[in-house]
């Protein structure tokens, strides 16, 4: 299995390649989208070179969601708990985006081990803005606690117009995704993958993994919950989050993985149909092969027996003779 990474790559490569030619103060403007609806835009200007203004744009909400001014509960404090004074909030962001940061390339560290850590923190911003209510709710479960004013019941979006949800205790988080996809072949295979997913945990070295479980219908934790987030073709995954699944270092991990789940299932299915398309071209291609030198054989059969072929004349007398016989 390949898990997915949580900064942007191309985002990561650019800012690199900005900040190794900031003297040649350049004009860069350039859009580009991610999986899940995920888009971006970055701009610096010849007049100020070292200033990068990045603007995002998320995943539209379903109504069962919370935002904020257009951002996830949590995803200010994320933000500037996450970067520091390397980066500004404008407000209001840029028309079409959710959020729009300026970042201030003078103000990296010297340190090029905590920069290029920094670089990285700053190419996750999706992690860090999409994954910020779950964060907080993870983290209260690290110290075995609830706040006192979340709902029983809390939505997240991780897709447009489509949410997971938690259910939150002092003892263990658990998390419902309902599972949805467009084609009927992705359905087919999404199924069948989640019920081996799920059949993966039992083995012996998973003990310690999160218990997960597969249901065509909705569980009895979504009760309350809008019917349009139930309607789904390749049912419910649950997953049960205890305190140590996000101790110390784990909890980004988890973090990520979670609110990611549904595009990491998505990768996969992708992969495993590609894979049985090549399979299936690589056996036709050898029936043919096979019928072509079975062709050949043939062919090559009836040259023989035609240039085998001789003919005696015979004599008067030997004409004779046979024809008597």
């Amino acid at each position: 299995m390949i898990l997915l990474q949580s900064h942007s790559r191309f985002l990561l490569d650019t800012l690199l390649t900005r900040l190794q030619n900031i003297e040649k103060a350049v004009e860069l403007d350039c859009h580009w989208a991610e999986f899940d609806d995920v888009r971006y835009h970055i701009q610096v200007t010849m007049k100020h070179p070292h200033i990068v203004l990045l603007s995002v744009s998320l995943p539209m909400p379903p109504p069962e969601t919370v935002f904020l001014s257009g951002l996830p509960a949590g995803a200010i404090e994320a933000i500037k708990t996450a970067y520091g004074s390397v980066v500004q909030i404008l407000d209001p962001p840029r028309d079409g985006f959710n959020l729009t940061l300026k970042l201030n390339l003078s103000k990296l560290p010297t340190d090029e081990e905590y920069k290029q850590a920094l670089l990285v923190k700053i190419a996750s911003v999706r992690e860090v803005v999409l994954g910020a209510p779950l964060r907080v709710v993870l983290k209260q479960l690290a110290s075995r606690t609830v706040a006192s004013d979340i709902d029983p019941l809390v939505a997240l979006v991780h897709r447009p117009n489509e949410s997971f949800f938690l259910i939150p205790h002092a003892e263990k988080v658990t998390m419902v995704f309902p599972m949805r996809f467009k084609d009927s072949i992705d359905i087919i295979l999404a199924t069948s993958f989640l019920q081996e997913f799920v059949d993966a945990r039992r083995t012996a070295g998973l003990n310690n993994a999160p218990y997960c479980m597969w249901s065509p219908t909705p569980p009895l934790e979504l009760k309350g919950a809008p019917d349009e987030a139930l309607s789904v073709n390749a049912g419910f995954v649950t997953f049960v989050i205890l305190p140590r699944h996000v101790e110390g270092k784990k909890l980004d991990r988890t973090v990520w993985c979670l609110s990611t789940f549904h595009a990491y299932v998505s990768y996969h299915v992708k992969c495993s149909e590609g894979f049985m398309h090549t399979r299936m071209r690589q056996r036709v291609d050898s029936l043919i092969e096979a019928l072509d030198r079975a062709k050949l054989g043939v062919e090559d059969a009836r040259n023989n027996a035609t240039q085998n072929r001789s003919f005696k004349r015979l004599s008067l007398k030997e004409a004779r003779n046979h024809s008597f016989n």
